[in-house]
C-alpha cells in the first residue's frame, strides 16, 4: 500500500467511525430502515443539487454502462451493508460494530487476490489481516457486547456484521475490476439513488414512517450521518478503490473501531473493555505489519 494513501484512510476512517456514533445514537429513536431511508435520501438530494447547480461542468450521468455498475454497488456496496451495520447497534455498542468489521479486509483481499491481477495475496500481507482479524474473533468469542446494561451481545448482531461485510467485500472487489475509468462524483450520485430507491419504499411499506418519537438530537444525526457519512465518506470510499486498490481502500475499518470506541466511550457511555481493549492491539499490529515493506 502507497504510504500516500494514508491520509486517505484516517480520513475516511474518521468519516465512517463518527458515523457509527450518530447512528447508534439514532437507533434509539428511528426505526433502523426509516432512518438508513432517511440518509440516503438526503445525500441523493445533495448530488441532485450538485447536478442543478454545475449542470454545465458537471452534467447528468447517461452512460448505460455506468448506471448497471453503479446500481449493483447502491444496492449490495450500500443499502445491504448499511441496513446489517445499523440494525447490529440494537444489539451492541458501535465500538464493537467498529472491531468485528474488521473481518471486512480478510474477505477483501482473498477476494481480490483471485478476481484482480494487482492485488496479490503475499504472505507478510496475509499474516497481517489475520492478526487484525484474530482481534475482531477474540470479541466473539468473549461475546462482548460493549453496552453498559448488557453482558453479553445477541448473535444477532454478529450475524448482521458479517452480512454487511461480505456484500460490501464483494462490491469492492466489483469496483476495482469493472469500475476504474468512471468518474467517482457520478458513480456515488447513481450509487445513493439506486440505495435510496431499494431501501425507502420498502421500510414505508414494512415499517411505515413515524417520527414522533425524534428530537432535535436524533435529527442533527440524521442530517451527520447523511452528510459526512454517506455523502463524503461513499465518495472518499470509491476515490480511495479507484485510486490506491481494493487492499489499500479495506483499511480504514482498522481505524473506524479506535474513532468509534473512544467517541462511544465519551458521548454514548459505551464501555471499552479488557477484551476490546486487547482486540485493537492487534488489528493494530495487524495493520503495521500488513502495510510493512519488505526489505532488500
Amino acid at each position: 500500500m502507497p504510504a500516500k494513501a494514508l491520509p486517505f484512510i484516517l480520513l475516511q476512517g474518521f468519516l465512517f467511525g463518527s458515523t457509527l456514533i450518530a447512528s447508534r445514537f439514532a437507533v434509539g429513536q428511528y426505526q433502523p430502515t426509516t432512518y438508513i431511508g432517511m440518509r440516503l435520501v438526503l445525500a441523493s438530494l445533495v448530488h441532485l443539487g450538485i447536478y442543478l447547480v454545475a449542470s454545465r461542468r458537471r452534467p447528468w450521468p447517461r452512460n448505460l454502462g455506468l448506471w448497471r455498475h453503479a446500481a449493483v454497488l447502491g444496492v449490495f456496496g450500500t443499502a445491504i451493508p448499511m441496513t446489517g451495520i445499523v440494525t447490529s447497534l440494537q444489539y451492541q455498542s458501535a465500538g464493537l460494530t467498529a472491531v468485528l468489521l474488521t473481518a471486512g479486509p480478510a474477505l477483501t483481499v482473498l477476494m481480490a487476490n483471485f478476481a484482480l491481477q494487482d492485488e496479490t495475496l503475499t504472505p507478510r500481507k496475509g499474516a497481517g489481516v489475520a492478526l487484525a482479524l484474530g482481534g475482531a474473533l477474540l470479541l466473539i468469542v468473549l461475546g462482548e457486547s460493549g453496552l453498559p446494561d448488557v453482558s453479553r451481545a445477541s448473535p444477532v448482531g454478529y450475524a448482521l456484521v458479517l452480512l454487511a461485510m461480505f456484500s460490501a467485500s464483494v462490491t469492492t472487489v466489483y469496483a476495482r475490476k469493472f469500475m476504474r475509468g468512471c468518474d467517482a462524483f457520478d458513480v456515488a450520485s447513481v450509487r445513493m439513488f439506486t440505495a435510496a430507491l431499494a431501501i425507502m419504499p420498502l421500510s414505508i411499506l414494512l415499517v411505515g414512517f413515524d417520527l414522533s418519537g425524534v428530537n432535535a438530537q436524533g435529527y442533527f444525526a440524521l442530517v451527520y450521518a447523511a452528510l459526512v457519512g454517506t455523502f463524503l465518506g461513499m465518495m472518499l470510499a470509491f476515490y480511495n478503490i479507484k485510486r490506491f486498490g481494493a487492499t489499500a481502500s479495506a483499511m480504514p475499518v482498522y481505524v473506524i473501531p479506535v474513532v468509534s470506541g473512544i467517541l462511544g466511550a465519551l458521548l454514548l457511555g459505551e464501555k471499552i473493555t479488557a477484551g476490546m481493549a486487547v482486540g485493537m492491539g492487534l488489528i493494530a499490529a495487524g495493520i503495521a505489519l500488513a502495510n510493512q515493506r519488505a526489505r532488500g
